[in-house]
């Protein structure tokens, strides 16, 4: 079983010696590191970023840079998504935002966890478990 089938299995894995996450990784760092760099002025450049990195865009998203994540498909927002500045979304598993959400400045989202005994910490493994956030919220 290879460690991204873990990853989505909610197992132990360790994103540092697949291959496949580590290229996903990099592609959603890339991908970060051009929506944060758009002008801000450029909302049909940031939302055809967005729709390359995120699993579903809905309707009226508007996320304010910099942005953050890890894989970037594992990510899911509604219609009408506001997130102001300093957002981060650590997507080893799903992220769902609903509809009509709006997150504040410097928030993050993160799905990771890690062992807490150090000896297993230290081999590099960890969890990911899903978020969902509904609507309205």
């Amino acid at each position: 079983m290879t460690e991204k089938e873990k990853q989505q299995r909610g197992e132990l894995y360790n994103p540092a010696i697949d291959p496949e996450l580590k290229s996903e990784l990099l592609q959603a760092k890339e991908l970060c590191h051009q929506y944060n760099n758009l002008s801000p002025a450029d909302f049909v450049g940031r939302q055809a970023v967005l729709q390359r990195l995120l699993g579903h865009v809905g309707e009226r998203c508007c996320i304010m840079p910099p942005l953050w994540c890890d894989y970037g498909y594992n990510i899911e927002v509604g219609d009408d998504f506001f997130a102001n500045y300093n957002l981060t979304i650590l997507d080893g598993a799903k992220v769902q935002f609903g509809n009509h959400v709006f997150v504040g400045p410097g928030c993050g989202f993160l799905t990771a966890q890690h062992p807490i005994d150090a000896q297993r910490r230290n081999t590099g493994q960890e969890w990911a478990f899903p978020i969902t956030v509904g609507d309205n919220v």
